[in-house]
């Protein structure tokens, strides 16, 4: 009787301490030896544990190669839902996973970690998996077949359609059944595309349709959506993919009207102050200052007090300093013995303030270009800006651009880190402003030849 005793105590005790695993192998490994990971809660993700990876070389088909392999042990209350190993601090450098109670285990490409992952481990994941496999590859046929009746308006083509959209149907029926009870049915349910019962017959119609039911199958309610980067995702795809125009006005107004429909889906406060925050955040790191601010005035600043952040607005606002619609934080420089003053300056029509570097490889190509271009353009006065790290290699460049107000920049640990500088946030160099003759900041160009297209198209 005592050994049985002792022996349920020791497999109780067992359960109690039982640990679940996610391992992950690399192939090739990536250049860090870390990995992170996370669980996703709304568009935010908590830190649960860090690791190093270990490398390992084997033989497959008589070649070595370099294996990456990490491991992380969950506890046995780990809370289901969707965790994150992020290898990188910054892009895709990141593999999203559903943890059920189960071990996990997976092989990926970290370069291409979306396209590559394969779940060795863990049937809900292998479960997903297979499920955007099997639907991905039909909806793709069904794509292609409404591309075909655009064109075509072909009887075959829309016989195609229908049967591949029965088709389509059942592998969503069939998934669905396999997944019930399981976290990834929410997913799977989610996952699923609207098409039209017939293909349209021109691609306004279609684009139309899409839009308007983007988020048909989407529960804006479900938790277990809300726990994940899923909502997040799609939303994203909606604002600022799905509905894009190359004017930058007509664009705007895309923008805005996205996420008015994409708020009104949203009745969770939870939910409403996650997507608001994230929203912001995506628009700031676009340097977006007028959506930004209509964000702040028709959203941000109508939650609940408990559920605003002072410190949140000013860090994303400050980084808008320098954007279209605000006017240019001022700085002043010397020519010689004479003092000048951006908010001063009065000697042109529009003014092109330009920030580049020496030790920038496209500055040193763009310079002179657009220095050859602007003499075109008289009646805009040029304000050149050189973040450097000392003065001699800068006072021989601007010896080649006589007319332009040149001025300088640095710093004795790190030349980005100048006072001017860190006003314009610049997102690299050389950065392009155009401004008006208030100094407001009316255009922002991406490179050289934009700025070309704007002065040629802007004459006036």
């Amino acid at each position: 009787m005592m050994k049985k005793l002792l022996a349920l105590l020791i497999f109780t005790t067992s359960l109690v301490n039982a640990q679940y695993t996610v391992k992950g192998t690399m192939t090739p490994p990536d250049k860090g030896d870390w990995v992170i990971l996370y669980k996703i809660e709304g568009a935010k993700q908590k830190f649960l544990a860090n690791t190093t990876i270990k490398f390992d070389t084997v033989a497959i088909s008589g070649e070595k190669q370099v294996l990456g392999k990490f491991s992380f042990e969950l506890p046995n209350t780990a809370t289901p839902g969707a965790y994150r190993a992020t290898y990188r601090n910054s892009g895709a450098g990141f593999v999203d996973f559903f943890f059920n109670k189960e071990n996990v285990e997976f092989v990926f490409n970290p370069r291409y970690p979306d396209q590559s992952v394969l779940f060795t481990s863990s049937r809900e994941n292998k479960l997903y998996s297979e499920y955007l496999q099997a639907y991905n590859a039909v909806q793709k046929k069904i794509d292609s077949l409404q591309a075909s009746y655009i064109e075509t308006k072909s009887k075959d083509a829309k016989k195609a359609y229908k049967k591949e959209l029965k088709e389509l149907e059942d592998v969503q029926e069939t998934y669905e059944n396999k997944s019930e009870g399981m976290l990834v049915n929410s997913f799977i349910k989610a996952s699923r595309r609207y098409n039209s019962s017939n293909p349209h017959d021109n691609i306004q119609d279609y684009l139309s349709a899409t839009n308007e039911n983007f988020f048909e199958y989407v529960d804006f309610k479900s938790d277990e959506l809300y726990n994940s980067s899923f909502l997040i995702d799609r939303i994203n795809d909606y604002v600022f993919y799905l509905n894009y125009s190359e004017d930058k006005d007509v664009q705007q107004k895309l923008i805005k009207e996205s996420i008015t429909n994409v708020m009104k889906k949203i009745s969770s406060d939870k939910l409403e102050k996650a997507v608001i925050d994230y929203l912001i955040s995506a628009l700031t790191d676009k340097r977006n200052g007028p959506v930004v601010d209509w964000m702040f005035t028709e959203y941000y600043d109508k939650l609940p007090t408990e559920n605003q952040d002072a410190n949140f607005k000013k860090e994303k606002l400050d980084i808008l300093l320098a954007t279209v619609g605000r006017v240019a934080p001022d700085f002043s420089w010397k020519e010689g013995d004479k003092e000048f003053k951006l908010s001063t300056l009065n000697d042109g029509n529009k003014y092109l303030l330009v920030f580049w570097s020496t030790g920038c490889p496209h500055c040193v190509k763009e310079i002179p270009e657009l220095y050859k271009f602007m003499q075109t353009h008289k009646e805009v006065s040029v304000v050149s800006f050189g973040i450097e790290n000392e003065e001699n290699e800068w006072d021989e460049f601007v010896k080649n651009l006589p007319g332009w107000h040149n001025a300088i920049g640095t710093h004795p640990e790190y030349k980005f880190d100048n006072e001017t500088v860190k006003k314009y946030n610049l997102l690299g160099t050389p950065s392009y402003f155009v401004l008006d003759k208030d100094k407001n900041i009316i255009a922002m160009p991406d490179h050289e030849e934009d700025v070309e297209k704007y002065f040629n198209s802007n004459n006036e």
